[in-house]
């Protein structure tokens, strides 16, 4: 059984989404998926249709790119949530110039507050070289606090990389 808070990070297309609803499949309880991203373009048109198709009918999808607070309080404990993912939440909420501060502690209490297990994803993004333009680098730096406040509230971190997990906090069940 997993615990109330899993954070699973890894880089873009390291196989962290995969793991996060392997845990989530592993459970046995009603699947939730929290989809954080917007659809601008018809390339993220197609990720989000391919991802409905590859989780298949028994996931509930809640699109929720900003307030997740109101979606958590509805779960109960027969509920396992995922988040995919923090990243897109975060760049919702830079883009809309929004208080990241404000919005970040909104969010963790949020998570300390629901009744169901919940699996956050998010983005590792300080595997690479200093931005060049201050909105990416204004961004890295929110990423990665964001991150280390997810990391310290949950119970188990795990970092995926080539799909592979490693554990970085807590103990897989």
């Amino acid at each position: 059984m997993y615990p109330d808070l899993t954070f699973v990070l890894g880089g873009a297309a390291s196989g962290k989404s995969a793991f996060a609803e392997q845990v989530v499949v592993s459970e046995g309880k009603n699947k939730i998926y929290v989809a954080t991203s917007q659809v601008f373009d018809d390339e993220m048109e197609q990720k989000v249709q391919r991802h409905l198709a590859q989780r298949g009918a028994d996931w509930t999808t809640i699109e929720a790119p900003l307030d997740l607070g109101p979606d958590l309080a509805r779960l109960t404990p027969n509920d396992i949530c995922l988040i995919d993912c923090a990243t897109m939440w975060l760049t919702n909420h830079m883009l809309a110039e929004n208080d990241l501060d404000q919005a970040q502690s909104a969010l963790l209490q949020a998570l300390r507050s629901c009744h169901a297990p919940v699996v956050i994803v998010s983005n590792e993004v300080g595997h690479g070289i200093v931005p060049d333009n201050a909105l990416s680098r204004r961004f890295r730096e929110a990423q990665g606090r964001l991150n280390i406040a997810l990391a310290a509230q949950a119970d188990l971190a795990i970092q995926v990389t080539a799909g592979l997990p490693l554990v970085l906090k807590g103990q897989l069940p």
